[in-house]
């Protein structure tokens, strides 16, 4: 059983096993997150490596192509192996493809099948009794293929040892999820928070919000009061419940305080400011709701792990 306990300061390793054409848009979205993670979040808590069946580059459907770090048969094992095929999946379910599979999940506490990825696990015989889904395209046929998997029609499921994801939107909700297993629902929403601009909308809602609509009310509120913040006092009184139930709310839905959550709104500014802009210091503590420069900096190096001129400078302090 792999550990999904959150662990601060723990690296996780994935490998990535890539084929030919592969959905570049599929990898893209598995690989950012992680990155922004690594981002927002002091230490690396995220590193992957790319690989192939045998070490051979490959090119994505979109003509891309990936020189890898390694080949799956070398041995390399770790805790995650995301497999990732996409189109003509079927031609690569081989002898050698499957018995390679076989012998990795011996290697990985985690199998997980990206996009058409889990129709390879299952021809392997690594989702029998298992919950798993597959591509959308693909649902009907991969039920009617493996009986002895229990095909259910979802963006993801996370069965024990086992991943599947539905395709290259769906590996971005993924991993937003397994971030927020390992390091927290705060962590998750800044990440998503990275990618979306106002008003982006998918399947109906906007994206990674949370569930109790008076908690997505406080966080545009925040957004949108960084360089003058309102008490949580405040912010529950606009959003029409008492500072009590704002606060159970945020810590059943993002596992933090408003107040943590603030802060950490208000750092991500900081840093993008430090990151595309030439302002002082000074001028982002303002915009970012700190009166004083030095207690900015502070704050930004205990979530960063470097100040803002040292950011600048690409030194480490």
């Amino acid at each position: 059983m792999p550990n999904w306990n959150k662990s601060a300061g723990k690296c996780r390793r994935i490998d990535i096993l890539l084929f030919d054409r592969f959905s570049n848009h599929c990898l893209a979205n598995t690989v950012e997150p992680l990155r922004a993670a690594n981002e927002l979040a002091p230490g690396n808590l995220y590193r992957w490596r790319y690989l192939t069946l045998d070490g051979a580059s490959v090119t994505s459907s979109s003509g891309l192509l990936v020189e890898p770090d390694g080949a799956l048969r070398d041995g390399l094992g770790g805790e995650f192996l995301f497999v990732l095929p996409s189109y003509g999946f079927r031609q690569l379910a081989t002898p050698v493809c499957l018995t390679a599979l076989r012998s990795a999940a011996t290697r990985y506490a985690v199998m997980a099948g990206l996009d058409t990825g889990g129709w390879l696990l299952a021809e392997a015989g690594l989702l029998t009794g298992r919950r798993a889904t597959v591509h959308w395209h693909e649902l009907d046929g991969f039920a009617e293929r493996f009986p002895d998997v229990e095909v259910v029609r979802e963006r993801f499921v996370i069965d024990a040892d086992r991943i599947t994801c539905g395709g290259a939107m769906a590996a971005f909700d993924l991993v937003s999820r397994l971030v927020a297993i390992q390091h927290g629902e705060a962590l998750r929403l800044e990440v998503a928070l990275m990618f979306m601009h106002e008003g982006t909308v998918v399947q109906g809602r906007e994206l990674a919000a949370p569930k109790s609509g008076a908690v997505q009310r406080a966080i545009t509120l925040m957004r949108e009061n960084l360089e003058e913040p309102l008490s949580v006092v405040t912010l529950a009184k606009r959003v029409g419940q008492t500072q009590r139930r704002l606060e159970q709310g945020f810590r059943r839905e993002l596992g933090a305080t408003p107040r943590t959550v603030y802060r950490r709104l208000r750092l991500l500014s900081a840093r993008k400011m430090v990151d595309e802009t030439d302002l002082p210091v000074a001028e982002i503590a303002v915009r970012s709701g700190y009166a004083n420069p030095a207690a900015m900096t502070r704050a930004f190096s205990g979530e960063f792990g470097m100040t803002p001129r040292a950011i600048r400078s690409g030194t480490d302090q």
